[in-house]
């Protein structure tokens, strides 16, 4: 045996007892509801204390013997909850072999249980024994009613996402396929299986050709459309699947929620609205995609349609049965906790219904949103909200000293309250306050790569520039494919005119981190304007601006088209630019050095 003892203090004999009680029956219901019930179903006397000794041994420090007790037990009763709980001991003590044993040992008593092949092909894979995984998945497949054969082909791919070796998985997956790759009902589901195992082994030029394939060969199906979402960062072309599949008629609204995710993830968040805008027209009452819409309006500053979609979104919600919520135990604890927590979809809309209002400046209105949320585990996110509208309202102490009383109740708890402190204060633009309460956060929280990169933003705000440069290098030494430290640091160089071929440097390796990221394209546009190269700074700008609408980069814009004496269209980007928050330093600080009037 491969078990490592585990010595440790004896747990209360009731614990055992009721343990062992309730892995008892749960292995009498297990038996109970199986297609072909064992010749023993009933829970005696000498199953009950057997299965009792065996959780006495483990919890003792014995699971080897716990194992050897609990697989005699499942090979008498042919018992799937027996077998699966050996394997749960065998893995936890990291004998693999065991493990493995025992998924072999409940096929034969049970060859029609389709969960042991599917934990044989789990365990096989994290031997990394693939060359005996062929013929469980043969026979997986086989066993499947042909009505649900597509969707575990399908599925077959995540089975290996922990496999070492992604191209022995692909060849393998390949060869199991062959024979549904020409029956009408599987051909899609193996092709794009195929396609994606090609993908995690690193051959995106092979996982996009499966991908049209086989999309050529039903194009109302789902599957190849997911390949291309996958696919689109290594082959952006891949996008063209997507959008021939979205402007059929049959397209599912689920694929269109899923771009949606897709495309705020890569914060190209007017094609996510207007993708989400087509969800709600043709599912009117579904209630998530009113949530999405409503966040990325109000991340574009557009407060009226933020305020419509999130109100829909809590008005659907609401109307909704509430969902059973399972009573929370911990580990010390019998009796169940408090009462359930409220719907977090809810307690997000209230939220930012609230950052609405403060942002409009209607306080009341925020406060009045705020007083509908009653979850204590979000209790110092509603106060850091409360503390802001004070800040906002000119009583900074105050708000400062009330996110210090709340009470910690976990151990980020003090981490999340300087952060908050820190945000507070950066909001109203005390920037040396909100420095000197992220290098609090730092010294007790060493080597915290967000508190390192928050600090470092904050450096450049009280122009401690030798001090910003310090800390993103320190981000990055730390995590060397952190993009946005390494995008910071390249602007922060660009924007002084300083070191500008290492500032390229390193806006393009955060690009190369974080593809078509439109703050990162605006970067490298400023660079090369800096540079001198207006039309390629005109191009990037131009492709970030379109991406993203955000202000400052209609800034940056209108300044390369004023440079290039396009005064016109820069007047008309800086116009759009300033409709969306009139406040913008950096556009106040462009007009006032380039003395242009709109």
């Amino acid at each position: 045996m491969n078990f490592e003892s585990k010595g440790g203090a004896m747990p209360e004999f009731k614990r055992w007892c009721r343990t062992a009680v309730a892995l008892a029956l749960v292995a009498g219901i297990g038996t109970a509801v199986a297609s072909e019930p064992p010749t023993r179903t009933a829970l005696d006397a000498p199953l009950f204390y057997q299965l009792l000794i065996g959780e006495m041994e483990l919890r003792n420090g014995d699971p080897g013997t716990a194992y050897q007790v609990y697989m005699e037990a499942a090979r008498r009763t042919a018992d799937p909850v027996l077998f699966r709980r050996a394997m749960d001991i065998a893995l936890q003590s990291r004998a693999g072999n065991e493990a493995l044993a025992t998924t072999r040992a409940w096929r034969e008593a049970r060859p029609e249980d389709a969960d042991a092949l599917r934990l044989e092909l789990q365990v096989l894979t994290a031997l990394n024994r693939l060359q005996e995984a062929g013929p469980s998945l043969t026979a997986l497949i086989l066993q499947t009613p042909a009505a649900e054969r597509s969707g575990v082909i399908a599925a077959l791919p995540r089975f290996f996402e922990r496999a070492t070796d992604k191209r022995q998985t692909a060849t393998l997956l390949d060869t199991v396929l062959a024979p549904y790759l020409t029956p009408a009902d599987t051909r899609t589901a193996a092709v794009v299986a195929s396609g994606r195992s090609w993908l995690a082994a690193g051959e995106p030029d092979r996982a996009l050709a499966l991908a049209r394939q086989a999309a050529a060969a039903d194009a109302e199906a789902p599957g190849p459309v997911l390949l291309a979402m996958e696919l689109r960062t290594a082959k952006p072309e891949a996008e063209q699947l997507i959008t021939m599949y979205l402007a059929g008629t049959k397209a599912e609204p689920a694929l269109r929620l899923a771009w949606s995710r897709v495309l705020t993830a890569a914060q190209r968040y007017p094609e996510a609205i207007a993708q989400l805008e087509t969800t709600t027209r043709a599912q009117p009452d579904q209630a998530p995609p009113w949530l999405m819409l409503g966040a990325l309006h109000l991340e574009l500053r557009h407060f009226a349609e933020a305020d419509t979609a999130l109100q829909r979104y809590v008005a659907l919600a609401q109307a909704q049965p509430a969902a059973e919520a399972l009573p929370l135990q911990s580990d010390t604890e019998d009796e169940a906790s408090d009462s359930p927590r409220p719907d977090q979809g809810l307690v997000q809309a209230w939220l930012m219904l609230a950052q609405s209002a403060e942002q409009r400046g209607d306080f009341a209105g925020a406060e009045t949103w705020l007083n509908r949320i009653d979850d204590p585990q979000r209790a110092l996110e509603v106060q850091a909200r409360r503390a802001t509208l004070m800040a906002r309202q000119g009583q900074v102490e105050g708000a400062v000293a009330s996110l210090r009383r709340v009470p910690e109740r976990s151990p980020g708890d003090a981490r999340a309250k300087l952060v908050a402190e820190a945000q507070l204060l950066r909001d109203i633009k005390r920037w040396q306050g909100a420095y000197e309460v992220f290098e609090t956060a730092n010294q007790r929280f060493p080597d915290d790569l967000d508190l390192l990169y928050e600090q470092a933003m904050m450096a450049e705000k009280v122009n401690r520039l030798d001090d910003m440069e310090r800390l993103l290098r320190r981000v990055i030494a730390l995590k060397p494919d952190h993009g946005h430290a390494h995008n910071a640091l390249g602007y922060s160089l660009a924007d002084r005119s300083q070191r500008l071929p290492e500032a390229r440097e390193l806006v393009q390796r955060a690009l190369e981190l974080m593809p078509g990221d439109p703050f990162i394209t605006d970067s490298l546009g400023w660079v090369e304007y800096r540079l001198g190269n207006l039309d390629e700074a005109e191009r990037l700008l131009r492709r970030a601006w379109t991406s993203r609408p955000d202000t400052e980069i209609g800034a940056h814009l209108g300044e390369v088209l004023w440079a290039k004496g396009q005064h016109d269209e820069a007047r008309r980007i800086w116009r759009q630019a300033r409709a969306r928050d009139d406040g913008n330093e950096v556009l106040r600080e462009t007009l006032a050095r380039l003395q242009v009037g709109l």
